[in-house]
């Protein structure tokens, strides 16, 4: 099981990040606005695609030109299936309903909906603050048609603060698009692992390690939870928050925010519902 940004035409065999069987939204909102921590928010359309999703940087434009081949197939971008993407995009406006709020997003190649759905068990006292019009976010989440129209349901929302982080991202959308439509580079550009080849820099990625993956600095309790996943026993869908609390004798408050740090970096993803997760293996 890899992520591979969508590398290999579709064939990724982790389950569905951000769960939901296929839902918009609900679920943790790594490090980011709205949100809670727990409670899915199930569509009545929802459909489980564990075993072939993919997770693929890209922009709007991508997005308003992807193909479908009937409407019920997956979205293709640059004939390769897409089921989970990831874009960033300028707050052009919001409109807040009584089950979701819809952000109008810009990236400067195109404006797209993302609508994230609201928790109505979420604790008011714990909400973060709601994206303004103006601020930039990065979404993971899955494309979606509706009478015709297209939007995203957002499984992550996340605020930008580090501007590096866009021309990053349009730098890996990049580099992904032309994986595909140009094949895969020398000189180690992309890495192939498994058959599937994973964009990583020729100058290393993340600094530390743990079970021989590169990971990004995190705490020590996210460290804690993130190599109890990545060790126990466990089947497809991972393990759920009360028994990692119980496993490694922490408060539940404090696996939850262990989990939203490991959902921020990328690391972890949701499966059956809001509160169990696996490891996102590199």
């Amino acid at each position: 099981m890899a992520n591979n940004y969508g590398y290999g035409g579709g064939n990724t065999t982790y389950a569905n990040y951000g769960a939901n069987g296929g839902a918009d939204g609900g679920g943790f909102v790594a490090g980011g606005y709205g949100g809670s921590q727990g409670g899915s928010q199930d569509s009545p359309s929802g459909t489980k695609t564990y075993g072939k999703d993919t997770l693929r940087p890209v922009t709007i434009k991508q997005i308003i030109d992807a193909t479908q081949p009937h409407p019920e197939a997956d979205f293709k971008i640059d004939g390769s299936e897409v089921t989970q993407l990831t874009f960033i995009g300028q707050i052009q406006s919001i409109s807040a309903q009584a089950t979701n709020t819809t952000f109008k997003l810009d990236d400067g190649t195109g404006l797209i909906e993302v609508k994230q759905w609201v928790d109505s068990d979420a604790d008011p006292e714990n909400a973060r603050p709601q994206p303004k019009e103006g601020d930039y976010i990065h979404v993971w989440g899955r494309l979606k048609a509706f009478n015709n129209k297209r939007h995203v349901g957002a499984h992550v929302i996340r605020p930008i603060t580090d501007y590096n982080e866009i021309s990053m991202h349009l730098l890996e959308a990049t580099a992904v698009h032309l994986y595909f439509t140009r094949g895969p580079l020398e000189g180690g550009a992309v890495k192939q692992e498994g058959g599937n080849g994973m964009f990583v820099g020729e100058s290393g990625g993340m600094p530390a390690t743990t079970g021989g993956k590169q990971l990004p600095n995190m705490s020590k309790d996210a460290k804690r939870v993130y190599e109890l996943l990545l060790s126990a026993p466990q089947n497809n869908e991972g393990l759920h928050v009360h028994n990692i609390a119980a496993q490694l004798g922490m408060p539940n408050a404090t696996v939850f925010k262990a989990g939203d740090e490991l959902l921020g970096h990328g690391i972890i993803y949701t499966t059956v519902d809001d509160e169990t997760w696996a490891v996102l293996e590199y």
